[in-house]
């Protein structure tokens, strides 16, 4: 997938000659450092659980909702256990430009998107301990800015979290189905420096870009890279692999607090 044009007129500064990775990042940031993390429980009051996660300026409504009842594929085949899904959408105003809103059939990106999130939180709960149910943690972006993806992996965790908190509090579980916490970020490589954490202005400019998720116990789920012209190296890899990991890490702190 080709990537957007980035303005790069931003408040009158020209970010390409502003930024240089060597020293310091256009926001100010060290090659290093993350974005500042938030998250807000229950911003909404109808879900079972809901959070608002910030990373810089992404922000993602993460809500999970339940019902007692499994989907029909799975009572048809008469499977065991329950299910837990994800959506993925952003609102019209979350970009720049305009973002459609789509209506009927999801996009492809869209369809990936939802797809990763489900997985990951799939990867961290024992189904056969839902019962016959199905949780489903719609993941809105209401403001994009980079690692939308990651943003909504790792708020939907603290939601789901909460939820499954509180239906155990009601008696309605009767044992914790999730074994561990998750976590993403992004990491990437601009200028030949490999960065964490990519706001969408590196993102979009980035020789290299990597999505990683990861349990707390260090084991991997997903790894997505893709190099947009130069190939690159395992040391790289390895290097991007590290930055990750230091991000992923500090997610799980700040999901704990």
């Amino acid at each position: 997938m080709s990537k957007k044009p980035f303005n790069k007129i931003e408040n009158g500064i020209n970010l390409e000659e502003f930024i240089n990775v060597e020293e310091k990042r256009y926001d100010g940031r060290a090659p290093d450092e993350m974005r500042s993390v938030k998250f807000t429980r229950d911003f909404t009051i109808n879900a079972k659980a809901s959070v608002l996660v910030e990373m810089g300026n992404t922000k993602v409504i993460c809500a999970v909702s339940v019902d007692e009842s499994v989907p029909p594929w799975m009572r048809r085949d008469n499977v065991p256990g329950g299910w837990l899904t994800c959506e993925y959408g952003m609102l019209p105003s979350a970009t720049s430009d305009r973002f459609r809103r789509e209506t009927g059939r999801v996009g492809g990106r869209t369809m990936e998107i939802q797809r990763l999130i489900g997985r990951a939180l799939r990867a961290v709960v024992d189904l056969q301990k839902l019962g016959k149910r199905q949780v489903t943690i719609d993941c809105d972006v209401i403001q994009a800015d980079g690692g939308t993806r990651t943003a909504s992996i790792t708020g939907g965790y603290v939601a789901l979290r909460l939820a499954v908190d509180r239906l155990m509090k009601e008696g309605l579980l009767k044992e914790d189905p999730i074994k561990e916490a998750i976590a993403a970020i992004s990491v990437g490589i601009y200028k030949e420096t490999p960065l964490l954490d990519l706001c969408y202005f590196e993102d979009s400019k980035a020789e290299v870009d990597m999505n990683v998720v990861m349990t707390s116990s260090g084991r991997l789920v997903e790894v997505q890279g893709t190099a947009e012209e130069e190939p690159f190296t395992k040391e790289q890899m390895t290097q991007m692999m590290d930055l990750a990991e230091k991000g992923i890490n500090q997610l799980f702190a700040a999901q704990k607090a």
